[in-house]
This record gives C-alpha cells, sequence and structure tokens, in this order.
C-alpha cells in the first residue's frame, strides 16, 4: 500500500513513518521541517520538503497513486494559538483544506486526520465519549474541530473516506526537548536535566489522560486497514485513565515550583469504547511503567 504523512518529520509522524515502513508500506513524506527534524526522517521514505499551506493542488502530483494521506502536519499547543491565531490557521485549516483538496484531484482512497481532545474543552461528562459537546477553548482546539467538520464534508462532496483520531495528551520517546511547542512531560524533563525545578502550573491538580506515542501509531495504521467504509466520524485516542501533573512530577522526581495557571481544561479522560469496538484497538502502555525506562535511558538516574 502507497501511503503520505504529512508532517512525516515531527514526533508523532515520524512514529508512524518508522512502523508503516517496518510494516511495508511504500511511504512519502511532506514537511516543511519548522518543528519536524531532518534527523526523525526514515532514509527510506520519499522526503518532500514543503508547506501544505502554500502548495497548491497542482504541485501535489506525488499523490498519484497514493492510497492513503496520514494528516498529521499542524501549527501545534493551546497557548500559541492563542498569540498567533492567524498564524496557525493558515496551516490548521488553510493547509488541511490544500491537502483535502489534492486528496479529491489525485483520487486518493482514504484520509485519516489527527485531530485532538482539545475540541471537547471543560467537560461535563467523565470518560468523555465522541458525542459529548464541542467547546474548543483556543483557535487551536476551534481549528481541529474545523478540520474534522471538513473532512467529513469532503467525504460526503466527495466520496472521500475520512476518519478523525482525537488524540489525548500523546507522548513518548521522540519527544522534542526542545522549541515553544514541548508538553509537560519534555518541559518537565528539559528542567530537570539542567537543574531547575518543575514548573506546576497552577495547583497541579489539573488531570491529563497521557496516551502512548505506539498506541496512537497502531490506531492510524488499524484507520488504513479498516475493512469497512469511513465517513469522517471520530474516534477518542486516549489511556481510559489519567494523572495529575503534580503526580506525573511526582514520577519523574526533582523539585518544583508552582507558576501562574493557563487556559486549559481542568480534566481529560477518554471513553475510548467505541475505537475498542470498531478499529480493534487498545492502549497498551501505563505512563509510569514508560517513565521509568525512560528517565534511565537519559542518564536521568545521574542528575
Amino acid at each position: 500500500m502507497k501511503c503520505l504523512v504529512t508532517g512525516g518529520a515531527g514526533f508523532i509522524g515520524s512514529n508512524l513513518v518508522n512502523r508503516l515502513i517496518d510494516d511495508g508500506y511504500d511511504v512519502s513524506i511532506i514537511d516543511d521541517l519548522s518543528t519536524g527534524k531532518e534527523e526523525n526522517i526514515n532514509p527510506k521514505a520519499r522526503f518532500i520538503q514543503g508547506d501544505i499551506s502554500n502548495t497548491i493542488t497542482e504541485n501535489f502530483s506525488f499523490l498519484k497513486d497514493v492510497d492513503v494521506v496520514f494528516h498529521l502536519a499542524a501549527k501545534a499547543r493551546v497557548q500559541p494559538s492563542i498569540e498567533n491565531p492567524i498564524e496557525f490557521n493558515k496551516v490548521n485549516v488553510g493547509g488541511l483544506l490544500n491537502v483535502l483538496n489534492a486528496c479529491v484531484k489525485y483520487k486518493v482512497k482514504r484520509f485519516v486526520y489527527s485531530s485532538s481532545s482539545s475540541v471537547y474543552g471543560n467537560v461535563k461528562q467523565l470518560p468523555t465519549p465522541e458525542e459529548h459537546e464541542l467547546n474548543p477553548m483556543s483557535p487551536y482546539a476551534l481549528q481541529k474541530l474545523i478540520g474534522e467538520q471538513y473532512c467529513k464534508l469532503y467525504n460526503e462532496l466527495h466520496g472521500l473516506e475520512t476518519v478523525c483520531l482525537r488524540y489525548f495528551n500523546v507522548y513518548g520517546n521522540g519527544m522534542s526537548l526542545e522549541g515553544a511547542y514541548k508538553l509537560v512531560i519534555p518541559i518537565f524533563i528539559e528542567q530537570i536535566l539542567n537543574n531547575k525545578p518543575m514548573t506546576v502550573r497552577g495547583d497541579g491538580e489539573q488531570r491529563r489522560d497521557f496516551t502512548y506515542v505506539g498506541d496512537v501509531v497502531d490506531a492510524n495504521i488499524r484507520c488504513a486497514e479498516y475493512p469497512l467504509e469511513l465517513n469522517g466520524e471520530a474516534f477518542n485516542i486516549g489511556n481510559g485513565d489519567n494523572r495529575s501533573v503534580n503526580q506525573l512530577a511526582d514520577m519523574i522526581g526533582g523539585d518544583r515550583v508552582n507558576v501562574d495557571s493557563v487556559i486549559e481544561p481542568r480534566q481529560t479522560l477518554a471513553d475510548n469504547s467505541k475505537a475498542r469496538k470498531r478499529l480493534n484497538w487498545k492502549p497498551t502502555t501505563k505512563i509510569e511503567d514508560w517513565v521509568e525506562g525512560y528517565k534511565e535511558d537519559i542518564g536521568l538516574w545521574k542528575q
């Protein structure tokens, strides 16, 4: 099977590319390397350096004969999107629309969209099912929801099979410890490695459903191989349990300091029963187990 991974030099994208190649897929990558890294690019994949928000449909000719597109390219994270909403919209909505148009033009069969649990906002129901009310709290979250709506619309208008995966706080090997878009785990790790206290936002009792990147990769591949037609529906890809930021800090170990809170949901917790039943998917890794191995791998024991 021939596929394209947008954002294939990023954290989740590169993990997906590596697994696809191991599974025998013919893989191409497009990435502008603004946050992705050259060292993440699998040498067995075809690499196209390009910005999806500036690439016109005719220049997506490398989509010819592609069966599946995995769309991971995006400008990520909540707080930077609040500060730069127009720039984020250009990539997260405009770039997505460019890729969808190209998929229609080149008759791609299936489109797997990386969405986010941030589309839910503050929730009334835990665990949260896919049919829960959606209440984005940031431009990033709203853009992800618009992306889901475009995916469903392109299925209805053009027959492009689409599926939307709502990721819950993805972690794992290959996370960047640099740059503006780090999540809480790499922020804490970087701080400890530099002999600084971990900065805990607010009281630290906000809880997150942390999901291992290998499980996210598995969900993407299951969508690519799904035996029935896909019609734009969404699936929660989360571990189905959650931990507080304070608990995470305890796992890593070290000094901490509380700082001002930011706009964010108080809790996330996925109801993943739909993905379990329909995709035959299930999470495999607990964050406690992964953190212990990761600390040893990066030499944190020696700090």
